[in-house]
């Protein structure tokens, strides 16, 4: 016979969940998961499923430096509400957002900072193990892989999750890059 569960039950085991999905949600936020997902969607086609001629190796490389270049270049991308009740964007400099044309909001707490830096830095590192060993780019710029090389196609995705995680979850970004929804009340990004 199962005896009812008291509200502090239902809200202490249910805490744990929920730390886990916002955990989850707060990391899919900072990795480039639209790059990532264009880079799934076209590498078959550009790298002919693994069956490489010359002509695809170079397509395949241009795929993975433009979505190499689109995960690091979104870590410096921001978002604000203007007082016109619209969302702006800009890209973080030194001096604040740009473009910043005219707004009365002070942009100049939009600064760039060092964990700008590292936050492009592990997202190029997640996606160039996403997209280095991927099979489809395995079959193609490296297809003479021994079994035990295969070994490092097996470990290193999670080891490098597990890293990038870690500092992502120790140094948060604040940013509201494009394609995320700004938070109308934080202004300290």
């Amino acid at each position: 016979m199962h005896r009812p569960l008291m509200a502090a039950e239902i809200k202490e085991s249910s805490s744990l969940p929920q730390k886990t999905f916002s955990g989850v949600g707060n990391l899919i936020k900072l990795l480039p998961t639209g790059t990532v997902f264009l880079f799934q969607f076209l590498n078959p086609v550009v790298t002919n499923n693994g069956s490489c001629h010359a002509v695809n190796k170079y397509l395949s490389g241009i795929l993975i430096g433009l979505c190499g270049f689109s995960c690091c270049f979104s870590c410096f991308t921001d978002s604000y509400k203007g007082s016109d009740g619209l969302t702006h964007y800009g890209i973080a400099t030194m001096k604040g957002l740009w473009p910043s044309s005219g707004s009365s909001v002070d942009l100049s707490s939009y600064k760039l900072r060092v964990g700008d830096f590292a936050h492009a830095f592990f997202s190029l590192i997640v996606f160039s193990v996403v997209s280095l060993l991927d099979s489809n780019t395995v079959e193609c710029f490296y297809p003479s892989f021994e079994s035990t090389e295969k070994v490092l196609l097996m470990v290193l995705p999670p080891v490098i999750g597990v890293v990038s995680g870690t500092v992502f979850m120790l140094f948060p970004n604040r940013r509201h890059g494009i394609g995320y929804p700004s938070s109308g009340s934080s202004q300290n990004s």
